[in-house]
């Protein structure tokens, strides 16, 4: 560690920039967060089946998946600040695309536009604050972003929260259309309440200086000097100018030895880095987090909890979030980044686990009426509408020749020749409670969807193929003490989280990567992260509906194992060094 570490550096600035930046991490937060407290409400009002909810869900690491492709090749052409300038730009714009939308294309298109927004963010910010802030605080300054991401997901919860309340109100009234009605008008406010963060990263952005690693990488040393002056001592800024100038003239030498050997994510020095960036972030998405927290009212509700009480469930779980990322930021730069890791990824296998049995006990109790409801399927256009309430439950049970006494949910799988599709999940008292499968619900509108979906299939043959019920599925809705406990549970998975990998995966992130590839290599490893992330949004529906949602945690709490031992065994500790000394390591010096 060099002697500029232990200087104080010009706080003032480096505050108004953490500020900034951390206004991105509260765009993420609420990328991710938003949905969980509209999806209720979306899915009373909307008519869309699972697989159409899934993908709403999904829609944003879609657009995130995208934008990563380029978004390190846009942060090193135009810069980070215009980088980051464009992403919340971006989101400003698709907040009134979905808070407006009328159809379904239309909500895909806004939450797409949404998710780019986020992917820019989630590869530009942390990058910019890597290269912007000193050795010793780089741990809490991107701690900061994660932090700011934590207080965007706890707004977005306690915006759902108050609504819950409302639709509360309005449900005691006992008209139907009326719940509709203000159920449509919830989960539109509830996308409205984003907007104004969104248009104060975009102003705040004009006023922060530019990276002063990509000024110097563009051979503007002048610039990158006055811009280290405006966080660092006279001292510290020329100890690190220099160290810049020491990694680029070892490059130019390596370069000038090897003929036509230039820098690229193939070198040996740069495989183990880029390897390890991507492994943990697929591992990070790999543990259900956003899963867990997008579907988090819904999950509550399934355990046992109403649908205020979920809500409020989910308040304190952001809250959660928020308070064990500030423990996270107070440790990560004196404990080290391995030791918060290992801590966190045994907290969250032990919680997912535990949460996987307690829906284990009443998944067990499932009762499958698939012959009932076949029985309901009209034949002249193979459809299905079913009402459920406790008399439907008690008549679809009779065929089984069992009984569930307490409230209950249903849940369809059903196919058209090779498509299949799983109805959202009901409970048998909500007022107004409706399935409705459909070939179009189900059978893809083209041949290029129907070959992403299933390559193997034939379109043809299910346009015309009978409605099949594969499962109809009634499970007991848990008793309220059930729901709180599982809320505990995930309360416990999210501790650990924030404490560990929420913290120290944009670290990992941003401190692995070589200068000279850090934009594009931080690029393709988050696309990773982001293709699992969208993988598991998009089948988390349809999964649970099937198999339950013990299987899925189980199915996570395995993923982290690989998490716990890649990060315990295999990571190097970053903690105090600089850029330039980190990337050193990995080249093969002490």
């Amino acid at each position: 560690m060099t002697d500029a570490t232990i200087e104080d550096p010009k706080s003032g600035y480096n505050r108004f920039l953490l500020l900034v930046a951390g206004l991105g991490g509260l765009l993420f937060g609420i990328d991710v967060g938003i949905v969980s407290g509209a999806l209720p409400y979306l899915e009373a009002t909307s008519h869309l089946n699972s697989n159409q909810l899934s993908f709403i869900v999904a829609a944003v690491m879609l657009g995130a998946m995208i934008s990563t492709l380029f978004a390190g090749a846009l942060a090193d052409f135009f810069g980070r600040k215009s980088a980051m300038i464009f992403s919340g730009v971006l989101f400003v714009v698709s907040v009134p695309l979905i808070a407006l939308s009328h159809s379904y294309e239309g909500l895909i298109f806004g939450r797409v536009l949404q998710g780019i927004s986020g992917g820019m963010t989630g590869v530009v910010v942390p990058l910019y604050l890597a290269e912007c802030l000193g050795a010793w605080d780089r741990g809490k300054g991107t701690g900061i972003f994660q932090l700011l991401l934590t207080i965007g997901i706890f707004i977005a919860a306690a915006i759902g929260f108050y609504f819950s309340g409302r639709v509360e109100d309005v449900a005691k009234l006992g008209d139907a259309e009326k719940l509709f009605q203000f159920k449509d008008t919830a989960w539109r406010s509830i996308f409205w309440v984003s907007l104004p963060p969104g248009i104060l990263f975009v102003i705040g952005g004009f006023f922060v200086s530019e990276s002063p690693r990509w000024l110097f990488r563009r051979g503007k040393k002048e610039a990158a000097y006055s811009v280290l002056l405006r966080s660092r001592s006279e001292k510290q800024a020329a100890i690190e100018l220099g160290k810049m100038e020491e990694v680029a003239a070892a490059e130019k030498s390596r370069s000038a030895g090897h003929r036509g050997n230039h820098d690229s994510l193939f070198q040996r020095k740069y495989v183990v880095p880029f390897l390890l960036a991507c492994v943990v972030l697929a591992c990070n998405q790999a543990t259900g987090v956003n899963s867990l927290i997008g579907y988090n009212a819904t999950i509550l509700i399934q355990a046992g909890l109403s649908d205020k009480h979920a809500h409020l469930g989910y308040v304190v779980l952001t809250a959660v979030n928020s308070l064990m990322t500030i423990g996270g930021i107070a440790l990560v730069d004196r404990k080290g980044r391995k030791f918060l890791f290992s801590i966190g990824t045994v907290g969250i296998i032990v919680s997912l686990a535990a949460v996987g049995f307690v829906f284990h006990k009443t998944e067990a109790q499932r009762v499958d009426v698939k012959d009932a409801i076949q029985s309901l399927v009209i034949s002249s256009n193979q459809t299905a509408i079913v009402d459920f309430n406790d008399e439907s439950a008690a008549h679809f049970l009779a065929f089984s020749g069992k009984t569930i006494a307490q409230p209950k949910t249903l849940v369809v799988i059903y196919s058209y020749g090779d498509f299949h599709a799983a109805t959202k999940v009901v409970r048998s008292d909500d007022l107004g409670a409706r399935l409705v499968m459909d070939r179009e619900s189900c059978v893809p509108a083209t041949k290029v969807v129907a070959l992403i979906k299933h390559p193997f299939s034939n379109l043809a043959a299910g346009r015309v193929a009978p409605l099949k019920i594969e499962h109809a599925l009634i499970t007991p809705v848990p008793s309220e003490r059930n729901g709180w406990l599982t809320a505990v549970l995930i309360y416990c998975f999210m501790a650990s989280f924030a404490v560990g990998p929420g913290v120290c995966v944009w670290l990992a992130l941003s401190e692995l990567m070589p200068t000279r590839i850090r934009s594009n290599g931080m690029s393709v490893a988050l696309l990773i992260n982001i293709a699992v992330s969208t993988t598991i949004a998009g089948v988390f529906l349809p999964t649970v509906g099937q198999y339950g949602y013990a299987t899925m945690f189980f199915i996570f709490a395995g993923c982290t194992v690989v998490y716990f031992v890649t990060a315990t065994f295999f990571l190097p500790e970053t903690k105090g060094k600089t850029l330039e000394e980190i990337e050193e390591h990995f080249a093969g010096g002490h």
